[in-house]
């Protein structure tokens, strides 16, 4: 994997920039759709390439594993030959799977020992196997395993969980560099800072991520209870440290200003899965503001979703329309909500890079960030 920086804004940290990957070129700032076990919810491959224009999907290495099981992705030759996707995918080890597994979940020195929330069975995963579970799966970007630390979680257990997310990084590289990828094409390794909301763990957890010298690194464990000023906080102590000539990925983050708080923040990825889960409940992001489809004030709004155009969809429904297949509890209202909502946000970070490049990136982003969250 490459990484080229190509702007920088003038008056912030926000960066374009491209990775280029065997399976082709992420131009960044990038929003990720999350397609967890192997597909984007609701949205079928051609729609996420042509009329989402995504470059870049998700995979979660937890869902994957249990379901359809190692067996059925290698016979079928990896992730990619298996969902039909030609171009990257990144998949998350399954830390934040686990961590949302309290109940059922130990974790001791050698792993996280689980059970399947599908049928109960034990697990074990490690930082070794799960390694060989990503090379399985065959994605591009491939995570460490981490404690994915709660938000509010107290100082004493979020420095304990940091070593060992640490500890567990150095055995996870150790393998990784000792193994070579399954079907032809190269894998990266991109190791995670935690450290919670406490600003000595996190530059002591990024200044260990800096020092492996990885392709690029990711920001774990925010967007989990923390308040969202200590989110930021927490970015802009990170990134005073993680290289500035690799990708920084923010995991599972989130809203539409909270993507534009961390681009000016100097993040260049991030996923998350609220486009499509809150687009299936009604909730639809506009550069306007934020609508609710299922709301009496839409029912004979007959203009488009979105008057910017964000989405190809807008083109062909109306608010009023899609107010009635919610309402009517009609598939299609779930499949046109989960499209506009991920064209939304690519578009917005399309939008973002652009003002980069040109250098007004700074004027243009408080407006924006009133107008996306803004209720209509």
């Amino acid at each position: 994997m490459n990484f080229e920086l190509q702007h920088t804004d003038p008056k912030s940290n926000a960066r374009a920039g491209v990775i280029t990957t065997d399976h082709g070129t992420i131009e960044t700032p990038i929003f990720m759709p999350v397609g967890t076990a192997g597909s984007v919810k609701a949205v079928h491959q051609r729609e996420l390439k042509e009329d989402i224009k995504a470059q870049i999907i998700l995979g979660n290495t937890y869902h994957l594993y249990l379901r359809p099981g190692l067996n059925i992705i290698e016979k079928a030759g990896g992730l990619h030959k298996f969902n039909g996707w030609d171009r990257p995918i990144l998949t998350d080890s399954g830390g934040y799977q686990v961590f949302s597994l309290s109940d059922n979940r130990k974790l001791k020195e050698d792993g996280a020992h689980f059970r399947s929330h599908i049928d109960g069975s034990k697990h074990l995963f490690t930082p070794e196997n799960v390694v060989d579970i990503q090379r399985i799966i065959g994605a591009d970007i491939i995570m460490a395993f981490d404690e994915c630390t709660p938000g509010t979680a107290d100082y004493d257990y979020a420095k304990q969980s940091m070593e060992l997310t640490h500890r567990w990084l150095a055995r996870g590289l150790a393998h990784f560099d000792e193994t070579e990828p399954k079907y032809g094409y190269s894998q990266t390794y991109f190791p995670i800072v935690q450290g919670c909301v406490y600003p000595d763990l996190r530059k002591q957890s990024a200044e260990f991520i800096a020092a492996q010298n990885r392709e690029g690194n990711a920001i774990g464990g925010l967007a989990v209870g923390e308040p969202t000023d200590k989110m930021y906080e927490m970015i802009e102590v990170v990134n005073e440290i993680l290289p500035k000539d690799r990708p920084r990925y923010l995991m599972g983050v989130g809203t539409p200003a909270n993507i534009l708080e961390g681009i000016e923040r100097g993040v260049d990825m991030f996923d998350c899965v609220m486009p499509t889960r809150n687009g299936r409940n009604g909730m639809l992001f506009t550069s306007q503001g934020i609508m609710n489809m299922k709301n009496e004030k839409w029912k004979d709004d007959f203009s488009p979703i979105d008057p910017e155009g964000t989405s190809y969809v807008d083109s062909f429904y109306s608010r009023a329309y899609l107010r009635h297949l919610f309402h009517s509890q009609e598939f299609l209202a779930m499949q046109i909500a989960s499209i506009h909502n991920l064209a939304f946000y690519l578009w917005l970070a399309g939008e973002a890079r652009k003002h980069i490049i040109t250098g007004d990136f700074s004027s243009w982003k408080p407006q924006m960030v009133r107008q996306v969250s803004q209720r209509l």
